[in-house]
Protein backbone atom coordinates (compact mmCIF):
# COMPACT_ATOMS: atom_id res chain seq x y z
CA UNK A 1 0.00 0.00 0.00
CA UNK A 2 1.21 3.84 -1.13
CA UNK A 3 0.35 6.79 0.28
CA UNK A 4 0.42 10.04 -1.58
CA UNK A 5 1.28 13.31 0.26
CA UNK A 6 -1.24 16.61 -0.07
CA UNK A 7 -0.78 17.61 -4.11
CA UNK A 8 0.00 21.75 -3.98
CA UNK A 9 -3.36 23.54 -4.46
CA UNK A 10 -1.43 25.05 -7.56
CA UNK A 11 -0.95 21.39 -9.16
CA UNK A 12 -5.01 21.24 -8.91
CA UNK A 13 -5.47 24.44 -10.40
CA UNK A 14 -3.06 24.23 -12.96
CA UNK A 15 -5.17 20.59 -14.19
CA UNK A 16 -8.51 22.21 -13.62
CA UNK A 17 -7.65 24.93 -15.80
CA UNK A 18 -6.25 22.55 -18.47
CA UNK A 19 -9.68 20.78 -18.14
CA UNK A 20 -11.86 23.66 -18.11
CA UNK A 21 -10.03 25.17 -21.68
CA UNK A 22 -9.90 21.94 -22.87
CA UNK A 23 -14.11 21.59 -22.37
CA UNK A 24 -14.26 24.73 -24.23
CA UNK A 25 -12.29 23.80 -27.18
CA UNK A 26 -13.27 20.28 -28.10
CA UNK A 27 -17.09 19.55 -27.01
CA UNK A 28 -20.20 18.03 -28.64
CA UNK A 29 -23.73 18.60 -28.88
CA UNK A 30 -26.68 15.75 -28.63
CA UNK A 31 -28.19 16.96 -31.85
CA UNK A 32 -25.92 18.84 -34.41
CA UNK A 33 -22.85 16.45 -33.50
CA UNK A 34 -25.60 13.31 -33.75
CA UNK A 35 -26.78 12.78 -37.50
CA UNK A 36 -29.83 10.88 -36.08
CA UNK A 37 -31.76 11.61 -39.48
CA UNK A 38 -28.92 9.90 -41.50
CA UNK A 39 -29.88 6.81 -43.23
CA UNK A 40 -27.29 4.70 -41.80
CA UNK A 41 -28.29 5.89 -38.35
CA UNK A 42 -31.44 4.09 -38.33
CA UNK A 43 -31.98 1.44 -35.88
CA UNK A 44 -33.24 -1.81 -37.10
CA UNK A 45 -33.98 -4.46 -33.99
CA UNK A 46 -32.25 -7.22 -36.35
CA UNK A 47 -29.60 -5.37 -37.60
CA UNK A 48 -26.37 -7.74 -37.48
CA UNK A 49 -24.29 -5.12 -36.47
CA UNK A 50 -26.04 -5.27 -32.84
CA UNK A 51 -23.71 -8.13 -31.68
CA UNK A 52 -22.55 -7.74 -27.61
CA UNK A 53 -18.94 -7.19 -27.09
CA UNK A 54 -16.37 -9.87 -26.87
CA UNK A 55 -16.42 -10.17 -23.23
CA UNK A 56 -19.82 -9.63 -21.83
CA UNK A 57 -20.84 -12.06 -19.57
CA UNK A 58 -24.26 -13.07 -21.61
CA UNK A 59 -22.59 -13.53 -25.16
CA UNK A 60 -20.58 -16.47 -23.52
CA UNK A 61 -23.56 -18.08 -22.59
CA UNK A 62 -24.88 -21.33 -24.21
CA UNK A 63 -28.58 -19.77 -24.69
CA UNK A 64 -27.38 -16.94 -26.45
CA UNK A 65 -25.06 -19.31 -28.76
CA UNK A 66 -28.24 -21.30 -29.70
CA UNK A 67 -29.92 -18.52 -30.56
CA UNK A 68 -30.79 -17.22 -34.47
CA UNK A 69 -29.01 -14.17 -35.31
CA UNK A 70 -32.24 -12.02 -35.18
CA UNK A 71 -32.62 -12.53 -31.58
CA UNK A 72 -29.31 -12.26 -31.09
CA UNK A 73 -29.25 -8.70 -32.66
CA UNK A 74 -32.25 -7.73 -30.41
CA UNK A 75 -30.54 -8.73 -27.24
CA UNK A 76 -27.65 -6.41 -27.89
CA UNK A 77 -29.95 -3.63 -28.54
CA UNK A 78 -31.70 -4.18 -25.50
CA UNK A 79 -28.09 -4.80 -24.04
CA UNK A 80 -26.65 -1.28 -25.47
CA UNK A 81 -30.46 0.54 -24.71
CA UNK A 82 -30.49 -0.65 -20.98
CA UNK A 83 -27.48 0.55 -20.47
CA UNK A 84 -28.15 3.82 -22.12
CA UNK A 85 -31.03 4.26 -19.69
CA UNK A 86 -28.76 3.03 -16.51
CA UNK A 87 -26.11 5.76 -17.99
CA UNK A 88 -29.20 8.46 -18.34
CA UNK A 89 -30.01 7.83 -14.42
CA UNK A 90 -26.43 7.62 -13.57
CA UNK A 91 -25.61 11.10 -15.13
CA UNK A 92 -28.83 12.76 -13.45
CA UNK A 93 -27.22 11.53 -10.12
CA UNK A 94 -24.02 12.88 -10.68
CA UNK A 95 -25.63 16.25 -11.77
CA UNK A 96 -27.80 16.58 -8.83
CA UNK A 97 -24.55 15.70 -6.71
CA UNK A 98 -22.45 17.98 -8.84
CA UNK A 99 -24.91 20.83 -8.17
CA UNK A 100 -24.90 20.40 -4.77
CA UNK A 101 -21.46 20.56 -4.20
CA UNK A 102 -21.10 23.71 -6.18
CA UNK A 103 -23.74 25.14 -4.89
CA UNK A 104 -21.52 25.88 -1.58
CA UNK A 105 -18.48 26.66 -3.06
CA UNK A 106 -16.91 29.63 -3.27
CA UNK A 107 -16.96 31.24 -6.58
CA UNK A 108 -13.42 32.01 -6.93
CA UNK A 109 -12.18 28.50 -6.39
CA UNK A 110 -11.36 27.16 -9.83
CA UNK A 111 -13.17 24.18 -9.99
CA UNK A 112 -16.44 25.59 -9.87
CA UNK A 113 -16.00 26.75 -13.46
CA UNK A 114 -15.07 22.97 -14.52
CA UNK A 115 -17.81 21.47 -12.38
CA UNK A 116 -20.76 23.61 -14.61
CA UNK A 117 -18.61 22.61 -18.10
CA UNK A 118 -18.80 18.91 -16.73
CA UNK A 119 -22.88 19.66 -15.91
CA UNK A 120 -23.23 20.96 -18.84
CA UNK A 121 -21.80 18.00 -20.80
CA UNK A 122 -23.50 15.52 -18.62
CA UNK A 123 -26.84 16.71 -19.87
CA UNK A 124 -25.86 16.45 -23.48
CA UNK A 125 -24.82 12.87 -22.29
CA UNK A 126 -28.23 12.18 -21.11
CA UNK A 127 -29.97 13.70 -24.35
CA UNK A 128 -28.33 11.13 -26.51
CA UNK A 129 -28.54 8.13 -24.10
CA UNK A 130 -32.77 8.78 -24.20
CA UNK A 131 -32.86 9.66 -28.15
CA UNK A 132 -31.27 6.14 -28.74
CA UNK A 133 -33.02 4.33 -26.28
CA UNK A 134 -36.84 5.84 -27.93
CA UNK A 135 -35.64 5.06 -31.10
CA UNK A 136 -35.06 1.22 -30.21
CA UNK A 137 -38.87 0.86 -30.00
CA UNK A 138 -37.93 -1.04 -26.56
CA UNK A 139 -39.08 -1.15 -23.60
CA UNK A 140 -36.33 -0.04 -21.74
CA UNK A 141 -35.58 -0.02 -17.51
CA UNK A 142 -32.71 1.49 -15.65
CA UNK A 143 -31.59 0.72 -12.04
CA UNK A 144 -33.02 -1.27 -9.95
CA UNK A 145 -35.45 0.80 -7.74
CA UNK A 146 -33.65 0.39 -4.45
CA UNK A 147 -30.49 2.27 -6.08
CA UNK A 148 -33.09 4.90 -7.44
CA UNK A 149 -34.51 5.61 -3.98
CA UNK A 150 -30.07 5.03 -2.90
CA UNK A 151 -29.55 7.92 -5.08
CA UNK A 152 -30.41 10.61 -2.83
CA UNK A 153 -28.22 9.34 -0.23
CA UNK A 154 -25.29 9.30 -3.25
CA UNK A 155 -26.42 13.25 -3.59
CA UNK A 156 -25.84 14.19 0.17
CA UNK A 157 -22.70 13.17 -0.08
CA UNK A 158 -21.91 15.21 -2.26
CA UNK A 159 -22.56 18.08 0.75
CA UNK A 160 -21.05 16.02 3.75
CA UNK A 161 -18.51 13.80 2.69
CA UNK A 162 -17.40 14.98 -1.63
CA UNK A 163 -14.39 12.32 -1.17
CA UNK A 164 -16.88 9.50 -1.29
CA UNK A 165 -18.89 11.34 -3.74
CA UNK A 166 -16.17 11.56 -6.42
CA UNK A 167 -15.60 8.09 -5.65
CA UNK A 168 -18.73 6.96 -6.82
CA UNK A 169 -18.59 9.25 -9.84
CA UNK A 170 -15.20 6.75 -10.53
CA UNK A 171 -17.08 3.82 -9.80
CA UNK A 172 -19.82 4.78 -12.78
CA UNK A 173 -17.80 6.10 -14.93
CA UNK A 174 -14.24 3.89 -14.94
CA UNK A 175 -16.14 0.58 -15.84
CA UNK A 176 -18.62 2.25 -18.65
CA UNK A 177 -15.35 3.62 -19.65
CA UNK A 178 -13.34 0.86 -20.05
CA UNK A 179 -15.61 -0.92 -21.89
CA UNK A 180 -16.73 1.82 -24.47
CA UNK A 181 -13.10 1.60 -25.31
CA UNK A 182 -13.13 -1.87 -25.51
CA UNK A 183 -16.33 -1.90 -27.54
CA UNK A 184 -14.66 1.06 -30.24
CA UNK A 185 -11.13 -0.88 -30.46
CA UNK A 186 -12.71 -4.31 -31.04
CA UNK A 187 -14.95 -2.49 -34.25
CA UNK A 188 -18.07 -3.42 -35.98
CA UNK A 189 -21.06 -1.24 -33.88
CA UNK A 190 -23.52 0.41 -35.24
CA UNK A 191 -22.83 3.60 -36.40
CA UNK A 192 -25.02 5.59 -34.13
CA UNK A 193 -24.15 3.08 -30.95
CA UNK A 194 -20.27 4.53 -32.23
CA UNK A 195 -21.00 7.78 -32.60
CA UNK A 196 -22.54 8.02 -29.39
CA UNK A 197 -19.48 5.88 -27.77
CA UNK A 198 -16.58 7.99 -29.47
CA UNK A 199 -18.08 11.21 -28.06
CA UNK A 200 -18.57 9.89 -24.80
CA UNK A 201 -15.39 8.50 -24.02
CA UNK A 202 -13.61 11.59 -25.21
CA UNK A 203 -16.15 14.13 -22.59
CA UNK A 204 -15.43 11.57 -19.86
CA UNK A 205 -11.93 11.53 -19.80
CA UNK A 206 -11.95 14.64 -18.50
CA UNK A 207 -14.46 13.95 -15.83
CA UNK A 208 -12.61 11.12 -14.52
CA UNK A 209 -9.29 12.67 -14.97
CA UNK A 210 -11.16 15.63 -12.35
CA UNK A 211 -12.09 12.82 -9.90
CA UNK A 212 -8.94 11.48 -9.97
CA UNK A 213 -7.03 14.89 -9.77
CA UNK A 214 -9.74 15.84 -6.48
CA UNK A 215 -9.31 12.68 -4.39
CA UNK A 216 -5.59 13.06 -4.91
CA UNK A 217 -5.77 16.86 -3.97
CA UNK A 218 -7.96 15.86 -1.13
CA UNK A 219 -7.78 12.49 0.26
CA UNK A 220 -3.91 12.66 1.92
CA UNK A 221 -5.58 15.12 3.68
CA UNK A 222 -8.50 13.74 5.87
CA UNK A 223 -8.48 12.71 9.18
CA UNK A 224 -7.71 8.97 10.46
CA UNK A 225 -11.50 8.66 11.01
CA UNK A 226 -13.00 9.74 7.63
CA UNK A 227 -9.89 7.83 5.76
CA UNK A 228 -10.86 4.47 7.03
CA UNK A 229 -14.90 5.35 6.10
CA UNK A 230 -13.32 5.96 2.94
CA UNK A 231 -11.21 2.86 2.47
CA UNK A 232 -14.24 0.76 3.52
CA UNK A 233 -16.52 2.37 1.55
CA UNK A 234 -14.94 2.19 -1.47
CA UNK A 235 -14.93 -1.95 -2.06
CA UNK A 236 -19.12 -1.05 -1.12
CA UNK A 237 -18.99 1.65 -3.87
CA UNK A 238 -17.37 -0.38 -6.23
CA UNK A 239 -18.73 -3.73 -5.94
CA UNK A 240 -22.07 -2.45 -6.40
CA UNK A 241 -21.69 -0.38 -9.43
CA UNK A 242 -19.45 -2.14 -11.06
CA UNK A 243 -21.88 -4.88 -11.46
CA UNK A 244 -24.65 -2.36 -12.55
CA UNK A 245 -22.29 -0.95 -14.87
CA UNK A 246 -20.65 -4.13 -17.21
CA UNK A 247 -23.40 -6.55 -16.37
CA UNK A 248 -26.37 -7.57 -18.20
CA UNK A 249 -29.94 -5.47 -16.51
CA UNK A 250 -31.97 -8.14 -14.93
CA UNK A 251 -34.76 -6.20 -16.50
CA UNK A 252 -32.60 -7.50 -19.95
CA UNK A 253 -32.55 -10.89 -18.81
CA UNK A 254 -35.67 -11.25 -17.78
CA UNK A 255 -37.31 -9.92 -20.96
CA UNK A 256 -35.41 -12.97 -23.22
CA UNK A 257 -36.22 -15.36 -20.81
CA UNK A 258 -32.19 -16.37 -20.80
CA UNK A 259 -32.17 -19.25 -18.01
CA UNK A 260 -31.11 -17.87 -14.85
CA UNK A 261 -28.38 -20.82 -14.34
CA UNK A 262 -26.57 -19.78 -17.73
CA UNK A 263 -26.54 -16.63 -16.74
CA UNK A 264 -25.37 -17.04 -13.44
CA UNK A 265 -22.83 -19.35 -14.31
CA UNK A 266 -21.17 -16.53 -16.01
CA UNK A 267 -22.23 -14.16 -13.80
CA UNK A 268 -20.41 -15.95 -10.45
CA UNK A 269 -17.87 -18.16 -12.79
CA UNK A 270 -14.45 -17.18 -13.83
CA UNK A 271 -15.46 -15.36 -16.73
CA UNK A 272 -17.71 -12.48 -14.92
CA UNK A 273 -14.92 -12.44 -12.04
CA UNK A 274 -12.68 -11.51 -14.42
CA UNK A 275 -14.57 -8.70 -16.18
CA UNK A 276 -15.26 -6.94 -12.57
CA UNK A 277 -11.61 -7.09 -11.54
CA UNK A 278 -10.94 -5.76 -15.08
CA UNK A 279 -13.19 -3.11 -15.07
CA UNK A 280 -11.93 -1.54 -11.53
CA UNK A 281 -8.26 -2.13 -12.28
CA UNK A 282 -7.71 1.54 -12.62
CA UNK A 283 -9.93 2.68 -9.40
CA UNK A 284 -7.76 0.02 -7.53
CA UNK A 285 -4.66 1.45 -8.52
CA UNK A 286 -5.70 4.68 -7.51
CA UNK A 287 -7.18 3.65 -4.24
CA UNK A 288 -3.50 2.15 -3.14
CA UNK A 289 -1.68 5.62 -4.21
CA UNK A 290 -4.09 7.20 -1.77
CA UNK A 291 -3.25 4.79 1.26
CA UNK A 292 -6.88 3.45 0.85
CA UNK A 293 -5.67 -0.26 1.04
CA UNK A 294 -6.34 -0.73 4.69
CA UNK A 295 -6.70 -4.39 5.84
CA UNK A 296 -10.44 -4.38 6.15
CA UNK A 297 -11.43 -3.10 3.03
CA UNK A 298 -8.60 -5.57 0.93
CA UNK A 299 -10.82 -8.14 2.47
CA UNK A 300 -13.86 -6.38 1.10
CA UNK A 301 -12.76 -6.01 -2.44
CA UNK A 302 -11.79 -9.93 -2.25
CA UNK A 303 -14.91 -10.87 -0.68
CA UNK A 304 -16.77 -8.62 -3.09
CA UNK A 305 -15.42 -9.92 -6.34
CA UNK A 306 -13.46 -6.26 -7.60
CA UNK A 307 -10.26 -7.38 -5.87
CA UNK A 308 -6.82 -8.08 -8.38
CA UNK A 309 -3.58 -6.68 -8.52
CA UNK A 310 -3.39 -2.73 -8.51
CA UNK A 311 -0.69 -2.96 -11.20
CA UNK A 312 -3.06 -5.18 -13.24
CA UNK A 313 -2.63 -3.87 -17.26
CA UNK A 314 -5.37 -1.87 -18.51
CA UNK A 315 -5.47 -3.21 -22.11
CA UNK A 316 -4.38 -0.04 -23.56
CA UNK A 317 -8.15 1.04 -23.31
CA UNK A 318 -8.22 3.00 -19.89
CA UNK A 319 -8.65 6.40 -19.68
CA UNK A 320 -5.59 7.02 -18.24
CA UNK A 321 -5.39 10.63 -15.92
Amino acid sequence: MTLTRPRPATDFATAVDRLSRVSVDRHFDAYADVDWDAPEMAIDPEDPRFQLWLDDPLRVTDWYAAQPDGVRARVALHRVASAMRIGWEFENVLQRGLLEHAYWMDGRKPELRYLMHEIAEECQHMLMFQEFANRTGLEIRGMPRALKHASRMVVLLSRVFPEAFFLFVLAGEDPVDYIQRKQLKEGGSHPATERIMRIHVTEEARHIAFARHYLRARVPRLGWFRRQALAVAAPLIFGTMARVMAFPSPHTVSTFGVPRRDIWRQLRGPSGRRLLSTVTAGPRRLCDELGLMSFPATLLWRLLGVAGPTDAPDDGVGSGD
